[in-house]
Order: structure tokens, then C-alpha cells, then sequence
């Protein structure tokens, strides 16, 4: 059992190690210039020598006003200037602009986030920065929160739905980034993963060709932070008109469901069950969020369900109700 179980995490890590790529990491973290001044950030999940989370923020550091960079990864990186396999601890990067080089340094620990120097670093920090492993993204989540700290990072639309996630997000104390959520976004892959990825032949699921190079491929990656941005006050313009036919109720909960979030009734003013990709449209000057469907069955019936219409489940759903809309 042990063996199998240390085979398993040996898998999720593979799959964890996904490097995002420069021009998604442009794309979005221009929306936030204005946060970045005068701030120390920390990529806390990054090797410098080939995140281009470090990049961008050392190739930016005057430009963003920053005061100081550091990045820190886990020592099982294979990496030159960082952790070989028979390395007692891993390094950190610090770089504090004026034409100076970065200073490398050296951990006492592993350099993963949980360790007590990286949380020493975290308690430096303003702003954290990084694509953390999908897989610890409740603990990450969980550890940014208790010590108070903003950020930027990637996660899976499928974190909506934790129950560590999701009251934040209910409570506005995180919400989606500015990018498109759940798109279809790259990732560079390690290479021995990458050979694996080819022969095992796990083509459209996992991985894509471009330029004849193996990139990771996530259909439902997103951006999660608590970073205030312009998008996120922008009304989402409705235009359908409610009716009975079109918008059901569910068995199991007094609320309508609406199939697609551009299909949210401009007239209705009670509960409606959207899908979780609604976030992405989502303004708190408009709408508010009631809940979560399983959360609100449990609290309601004791027992763990989706919202049923004709007694068949359907997929996870967000309930909301429309402020400019009068009861």
C-alpha cells in the first residue's frame, strides 16, 4: 500500500509541474499595475531559471514600481543553480532591481510553501504570484488567507466548488481574475513528462504540439485573486425575458435554473441556479451569490444532492438573485 500510494503522489507531482507561459502571465497581470507599487512580491512555488512568473517580474521590476522580488521553489527541481536530487535543501531567489543581480540563497528546508522559511518569506511579502500545484491548491488557498496576504494565482475552475474555496468567493474576499476562465490554456511540460505524455499517446487530453514542442494542456484553467480589477464592476448586459417554459424550478430547492449566464433573465428577481462559470461575469454591484447547490440541499434536507429537475441531477450551480431587479 505504501508503494503505491508514494506512486500516486509521485504522479500528481508530475502532473502538478506545469510552467505557465510568458504571454498568459502578460496578459493578465497588466490589469493590476497599479497594485504592485511600491510592494515586495513572492512567487512561492517558482525556479527562477524557468518560471516565467520570475521573468516577468525581474524584466518588469522598475516599470511595476516593485521593491523587492523573491522566488522560491521545492527542491526536487532539476535545476542548475537550484536543487539537484542530492541536495539536503533547496535555494531562493532575491532580486531588488537598480541593475544589480539576483541573490541566490540557500534553504535550510525543502522549499515548499508549507515549510516554516518559506512562511517567514510569505509574512515579507505583499502580493504572492505563482501557478501553485492543482492538487494542494485548498492548503495554498487556505495558508494566503490566514496570513492575510494578496494574490494572483492559477488554479482549476473545479476549485469553485471547494469548500474551502467557495465561501471566500461567497463572502468577496476572492474572486476570478481578469482573463477568461475555464479557457483552454498552455503550459510548458517537463521534458521527461513530456516523453511520457507521447508515448503513452494521451493526445487532446493532456498535452498539444506547438512548434513541435509538448505543451500541457488545462481546458479549465483559471486566475483567483483578491486583487480589486476593472472587469470585475462591469454590469453583464441581459437581454431574455423570464418565462415558466424556459426557466424551470428544481425539485429540491425554490430557485429557476438558467442554462447558460447569458441567458440570466433581465426581469426575474427571486433565485437562480447558474452555472459555476457565471463567475466569470460576475459583479457584486449586481448580483448577489445565495450559496452553492449542495451546501443549500444539505443545510435544507440533511443530505448531500445537486439541485434535480424531473428527479435527475444536474451539474453544479450557483444560486444568485439580481439586485437591480425588485422582489
Amino acid at each position: 500500500m505504501a508503494g503505491n500510494k508514494n506512486l500516486h503522489a509521485a504522479n500528481r507531482a508530475k502532473q502538478d509541474e506545469f510552467y505557465t507561459q510568458l504571454s498568459d502571465i502578460e496578459k493578465e497581470l497588466k490589469h493590476y499595475r497599479k497594485h504592485f507599487r511600491g510592494k515586495t512580491v513572492y512567487c512561492n512555488c517558482d525556479d527562477p531559471t524557468i518560471s516565467n512568473f520570475f521573468l516577468y517580474f525581474r524584466l518588469n521590476f522598475e516599470k511595476l514600481g516593485l521593491k523587492r522580488l523573491i522566488t522560491t521553489c521545492y527542491k526536487n527541481r532539476q535545476t542548475d543553480i537550484f536543487s539537484e536530487h542530492n541536495m539536503e535543501a533547496a535555494a531562493g531567489v532575491e532580486y531588488v532591481g537598480d541593475g544589480t543581480e539576483p541573490h541566490v540563497f540557500q534553504l535550510k528546508e525543502d522549499g515548499d510553501f508549507r515549510s516554516h522559511e518559506c512562511i517567514e518569506l510569505l509574512k515579507q511579502a505583499d502580493i504572492v504570484v505563482t501557478n501553485p500545484p492543482f492538487s494542494l491548491f485548498r492548503e495554498y488557498i487556505a495558508q494566503l488567507v490566514e496570513y492575510g496576504k494578496k494574490f494572483v494565482v492559477i488554479g482549476s475552475m473545479n476549485a469553485i466548488t471547494y469548500k474551502e474555496v467557495f465561501p471566500l468567493i461567497q463572502s468577496g474576499r476572492l474572486w476570478l481574475g481578469h482573463g477568461p476562465a475555464g479557457k483552454d490554456m498552455l503550459f510548458d511540460v517537463p521534458e521527461d513528462y513530456a516523453r511520457e505524455l507521447v508515448e503513452t499517446k494521451k493526445e487532446g487530453s493532456a498535452y498539444r504540439l506547438v512548434d513541435n514542442i509538448v505543451k500541457g494542456r488545462l481546458g479549465n484553467a483559471s486566475w483567483f485573486t483578491n486583487l480589486d480589477h476593472r472587469k470585475r464592476h462591469e454590469d453583464l448586459i441581459l437581454y431574455k425575458k423570464y418565462s415558466p417554459d424556459e426557466y424551470p424550478k428544481y425539485d429540491n430547492y425554490d430557485a429557476i435554473n438558467v442554462k447558460k449566464t447569458d441567458h440570466i433573465p433581465v426581469d426575474f428577481a427571486g433565485p437562480m441556479g447558474v452555472p459555476i462559470s457565471f463567475l466569470d461575469k460576475h459583479s457584486p454591484n449586481q448580483f448577489e451569490i445565495i450559496g452553492m447547490d449542495r451546501p443549500l440541499i444539505t443545510e435544507l434536507t440533511g443530505r448531500q444532492s445537486r439541485f434535480k429537475i424531473k428527479g435527475k441531477e444536474i451539474f453544479a450551480r450557483i444560486v444568485i438573485r439580481n439586485k437591480r431587479v425588485r422582489q
